[in-house]
């Protein structure tokens, strides 16, 4: 049959993973749509209102006229009311795009006993809320090389088709592309990818002077690697298999791995203004959009800094 339809038996493999792959997402997305709904609905709860004065289309309130002020700032009607001149503001237009890429790769299905959710269960539950609570906010929220951007309030149920309907490869970084200077750029992802790979992907995507963020999504088990005895570890990307006789003795060695993976990664993001953090999905999802959404709002205001965390130290 391989020979006929003109495929290797590797490539009926990855067709038959690719198609289990879309069934599962499939079927799983209607619930974590639901998740993302809720825990975004509960951080707006929480937030103060992000509107003041500016050259915006919507009303927001009057104010009194300022000596100074061009005369055709004043709102003559309401001014009509009493004895003093009004000028009527507008709600400042903050709208910007923030894009925001969710790793789907294979390494991202990875769940162990003492997590929530796997990560890219996780991944996509962030993203979606994230887009969301942007999307209230009055920005607009896209996905590099599968949606572009949007202010529409059915942002969630967009990016969900779109990635029902994507039959490209599963990437673990992003197409490479250049956002505006003014967008953001959010990259959920366990960034398991060689450090060269990720170096390139954020010379990419800052070359433009664009900001953006950087969260590694771990499983419980990736950081405390919890094993012993006889272990077969497979690459779930298709880079093959390794054993360990005795697991335990593994522990050290890939701490110290791990931990340099990470101080490579930062290292990076600290040369181009970036943030970067670690979230364990054992962990809250609304704490991971709490410092999302608050690393932008520093980002805006011109005083971004990376010593922001969420979950464990990264």
């Amino acid at each position: 049959m391989a020979a006929e339809n003109g495929h290797t038996a590797k490539e009926i493999i990855a067709i038959r993973r690719a198609d289990g792959e879309s069934r599962t997402l499939a079927a799983s997305l209607p619930r974590l749509v639901l998740e993302a709904r809720r825990i975004a609905a509960n951080v707006i709860h929480g937030l103060h209102g992000r509107r003041r004065a500016g050259s915006g289309e919507s009303f927001w309130q009057y104010r009194r006229f300022v000596s100074g002020e061009p005369s055709q700032n004043v709102d003559w009607r309401r001014s009509a009311r009493d004895e003093h001149l009004y000028v009527r503001e507008h709600e400042w237009e903050a709208a910007h795009t923030v894009w925001i890429w969710p790793d789907r790769s294979p390494s991202m299905a990875f769940a162990s006993k003492t997590a929530r959710e796997s990560k890219l269960e996780r991944t996509l539950i962030v993203a979606f809320a994230l887009a969301e609570l942007l999307v209230s906010g009055g920005e607009r929220v896209g996905i590099p090389g599968l949606m572009a951007p949007t202010a529409s309030r059915s942002v969630i149920d967009k990016m969900a088709q779109a990635m029902l309907h994507d039959d490209a490869d599963r990437l673990s970084l992003p197409p490479s592309f250049v956002p505006s200077a003014l967008a953001e750029t959010i990259v959920l992802s366990d960034f398991w990818s060689p450090i060269a790979e990720i170096r390139a992907t954020l010379a990419g995507l800052s070359g433009s002077g664009a900001h953006g963020t950087l969260v590694q999504v771990v499983d419980p088990a990736e950081e405390s690697f919890p094993y012993s005895g006889r272990v077969e570890f497979v690459e779930p990307e298709g880079f093959g298999a390794i054993t360990a006789g005795r697991a335990e003795s593994w522990v050290q060695d890939y701490t110290a791995r791990l931990a340099l993976h990470r101080d490579q990664i930062r290292a990076e993001t600290n040369k181009l203004d970036w943030l970067f953090t670690t979230h364990a999905t054992d962990r809250s999802a609304a704490e991971l959009l709490l410092f999302l959404h608050a690393g932008m709002q520093v980002s805006k205001s011109g005083a971004r800094t990376t010593t922001i965390k969420a979950g464990p130290a990264a």
